[in-house]
């Protein structure tokens, strides 16, 4: 019997008119009551713990909410970005696909689609993490607030702190945002040959693109030597590779050489060459001979340029000299090769007008 009366006779010790004062919003007579205070003190009949659950667990709710928040708004950026950047790296394929072939995407060749891939993958990447620190970042303050925490001060200590870092990894911060724009912008990717420059006209460094992050670009020379190059030093970034190339080649004749003849030949070779089955698919429009390109000191030179793909105007251009040379060798035109008159004279030729001017044969006797 006492045990089913328990409950009431717990609930009963509590008067209405201590409640505003125990649970009450503002602690007077008369204000709003929470009512998991009120129901915590009617159970426990301890106004510590009504007070503590009144005061911890709204705060427990909210954090549970702006954390729920937090996650899925998370979610939908991360969709919302994976579905930008597929837009981006599908987009980027058939603009590519268009200049280098006049193609669908369907004949986009595998190393444009392995580059807008890495592309997609490392503006995602970047993206994500973005997003990500800003959605938790702005959900740690709001925990933060909703324990009771004065904002205020903690904001004004995270901003000192981001100016200090700011001053002192400034180097790294350009480094990175210089990553970032080399590739949304697609200025290189990796399999791309590059002149990588901190100004015009200064030597940089040259050769394959090894990798790409967002703080360097590593690039292997010819020599083989690999060069680690930040993002935030390139001034200027030359690719050698992307979407054609021109193989542009200079050939001196010599100047009694017929230059319609010549130019003939050079035409010649360069079509047996476009129609090569080797050779051939490398090339992608009909070769063209310019003509007379200058007068130099001991030849005239003649200049042929072809439209190739990427990273092939080296490969197309050592096929080409060979073939001239041999044409030229088959037409009998002159390759030329310096020459000079050079005058001898001896000490004896030089001695003998200057003694006839002066009467006697360039001898003297002893006096």
């Amino acid at each position: 019997m006492g045990v089913q009366l328990f409950p009431a006779q717990l609930f009963a010790q509590i008067s209405d008119t201590q409640l505003p004062r125990i649970c009450g919003s503002s602690g007077e007579d008369g204000g709003s009551i929470n009512p998991i205070c009120a129901t915590v003190l009617r159970v426990t009949n301890n106004r510590i713990a009504a007070s503590l659950a009144g005061d911890a667990v709204p705060a427990l709710l909210k954090i549970v909410a702006v954390l729920i928040v937090a996650w899925l708004l998370n979610r939908v950026l991360k969709r919302a970005i994976k579905r930008f950047t597929r837009r981006l790296a599908t987009g980027g394929v058939q603009r590519l696909g268009r200049l280098q072939r006049r193609a669908p995407l369907a004949d986009t060749s595998p190393m444009d689609l392995s580059r807008a891939a890495m592309r997609t993958e490392t503006v995602g990447g970047v993206l994500n993490s973005v997003s990500t620190f800003f959605v938790w970042a702005i959900a740690t303050f709001l925990v933060i607030g909703a324990l009771g925490f004065q904002l205020g001060p903690l904001l004004a200590g995270a901003g000192i702190a981001g100016v200090a870092l700011g001053f002192g990894a400034q180097r790294m911060v350009q480094d990175f945002l210089a990553g970032i724009f080399v590739i949304l912008e697609d200025q290189y990717g990796i399999g791309d040959i590059v002149d990588l420059r901190d100004s015009i006209g200064s030597p940089g460094a040259s050769g394959t693109v090894e990798a790409i992050s967002l703080r360097t670009t590593r690039i292997r020379d010819l020599e083989g030597t690999v060069w680690h190059v930040p993002n935030g030093e390139i001034r200027t970034a030359g690719n050698k590779s992307q979407q054609w190339a021109r193989s542009l080649l200079d050939i001196g004749v010599a100047y009694d050489t017929n230059v319609d003849h010549a130019t003939g030949v050079l035409k010649r070779v360069a079509d047996r060459l476009w129609q090569d089955q080797e050779f051939g698919p490398f090339i992608i429009e009909e070769p063209e001979v310019w003509g007379l390109e200058r007068f130099d000191a001991d030849q005239v030179t003649l200049r042929m340029v072809l439209k190739v793909q990427p990273a092939r105007q080296w490969e197309v251009n050592r096929e080409l000299r060979r073939r001239i040379k041999d044409a030229f060798d088959a037409e009998g035109i002159e390759i030329p090769f310096p020459q000079r008159t050079v005058w001898m004279r001896n000490d004896s030729e030089r001695k003998a007008p200057a003694a006839a001017a002066s009467g006697h044969d360039g001898t003297s006797e002893p006096t």
